[in-house]
């Protein structure tokens, strides 16, 4: 299948043009990348190991990938995340909490709270070959090994220290 990307420029403009996938960007031009942290009632966060072909094989990441040309960010995460997990979930389900800019990415962090149980996920073969809940603390240590992607390292470095106090919260009731 052919897809191709809305081109926007550094402050998220619509450019009015696509680039097919694979394609160099040009300098200065952007598109839109998603990544989506399913956290449970019990403080954990959903991971999923990239297939071994693909950059950043064998790495464990949370749900993710590009818009596709006419989608919004919020839709491009809702879809990534049912295609790689099974997980339905309504674009407005996601909350944004994070974007950060990278190369010719603009990149957009949601949260998104669900129970589901592993046994009821259906990876992506393609993309995904395991899944695993983790805590905060071993999603750290992960980092720290290099057993994560660049990208969730940076939003840890990033974002970490908020995502960590907000589950406190919610493990302790409050």
């Amino acid at each position: 299948m052919t897809e191709y990307f809305d081109l926007y420029t550094y402050d998220r403009k619509p450019l009015g043009k696509k680039i097919l996938r694979g394609a160099p960007i040009p300098p200065g031009e952007y598109h839109i990348v998603v990544q989506v942290m399913t956290v449970n009632s019990r403080g954990e966060i959903l991971l999923t190991q990239r297939v071994p072909e693909k950059t950043s094989g064998g790495k464990w990441e949370c749900s993710g990938g590009c818009a596709v040309s006419g989608e919004t960010s919020r839709e491009a995460a809702a879809r990534e995340l049912f295609e790689e997990t099974g997980i339905e979930a309504s674009p407005d389900e996601l909350v944004l909490d994070w974007t950060m800019t990278t190369d010719s990415m603009l990149r957009d962090f949601y949260v998104l709270e669900r129970n589901v149980e592993l046994t009821q996920l259906k990876l992506q073969a393609i993309e995904v070959c395991a899944a695993k809940w983790v805590s905060f603390e071993r999603l750290c240590e992960m980092s720290q090994n290099g057993q994560t992607t660049r990208t969730v390292t940076r939003w840890l470095n990033s974002r970490g220290h908020e995502l960590s106090n907000a589950l406190i919260e919610a493990r302790s009731g409050g």
